[in-house]
């Protein structure tokens, strides 16, 4: 495969539900349209994960000398011409200590996605993950659940519209190019949404560390959502009341909780372990 360097370039144990035959339309449109015109993505993983990826719109390339001579593209043709510039100009335009690593996108934020337009193609798999986040407000934890998604082959990650931070540089630096292939899926009201996949035959479990079933004992290997809430307030009542199985990672009592992306790591490990 051919290697050109940016420089020389700019030179040159639960039973199967059965999923219903007649289908529901999902509950998938978020609330409000994306009204953010463009934003920066910085960082190497992130950036030449936008660059490769078709669906994005972009207004500026800028890199630094050495980035441009670092970096690396196989066989990728820069849709854009880049702005080189120094690193103070960069730096300008993001918040204070990003880590851009020299370069950064002016793009504009991913179409929304329909959760239905992610289901289609699943209609006869007998095995599928999703996950879905109530509340989550972190960008950072959101995009390591994103990489961690990404890592693990989940179908898609499922959140409210209301309440979900919008689509950010901070988001997809963390993500490290997953926020181009794992589907952020934004829904007007996530009980809903659960209910809707439940009779498209998954089945929804909870993750609650007050419970008593440990998620070891949980059978994974059929259509699952896995539903993870914030970290501190945990599982809204009707969420919790929504899900078909609650279940919790066992840890010490000198902890009071785990990261919500590290929660998901742990669950997200336990599934593909049960699919080996």
């Amino acid at each position: 495969m051919c290697r050109h360097l940016i420089l020389n370039m700019l030179n040159g144990p639960m039973k199967k539900r059965k999923s219903p035959k007649n289908s529901r339309k999902s509950d998938a449109g978020p609330s409000r349209p994306r009204t953010n015109p463009g934003i920066w993505i910085y960082g190497r993983h992130a950036c030449l994960a936008v660059l490769a990826n078709p669906r994005r719109q972009l207004s500026r390339l800028l890199l630094t000398d050495n980035a441009a001579r670092d970096l690396t593209l196989d066989g990728l043709v820069l849709p854009i011409e880049p702005e080189m510039v120094d690193r103070s100009v960069i730096e300008a335009l993001l918040q204070p200590d990003c880590v851009h690593q020299g370069i950064a996108i002016l793009a504009t934020p991913l179409p929304v996605t329909a959760l239905r337009s992610i289901l289609q193609p699943l209609e006869e798999h007998s095995s599928a993950v999703f996950l879905a986040l109530d509340q989550a407000n972190d960008p950072r934890n959101i995009g390591a659940i994103l990489r961690t998604s990404s890592a693990f082959n989940v179908s898609g990650i499922i959140v409210p519209d209301r309440g979900t931070p919008e689509e950010s540089g901070a988001l997809a630096k963390a993500a490290a190019g997953a926020l181009e292939s794992v589907p952020l899926i934004r829904v007007t009201n996530l009980v809903r949404t659960l209910d809707e996949l439940k009779q498209d035959g998954f089945w929804c479990v909870g993750l609650d560390g007050y419970c008593d079933r440990n998620i070891s004992d949980m059978d994974f290997t059929g259509r699952t959502v896995v539903v993870l809430g914030a970290e501190g307030k945990g599982l809204r009542r009707l969420t919790r009341e929504t899900c078909d199985h609650l279940c919790k990672i066992s840890i010490s009592s000198a902890m009071e909780s785990l990261n919500l992306s590290n929660a998901a790591a742990i669950t997200l490990y336990e599934i593909s372990r049960q699919h080996r």
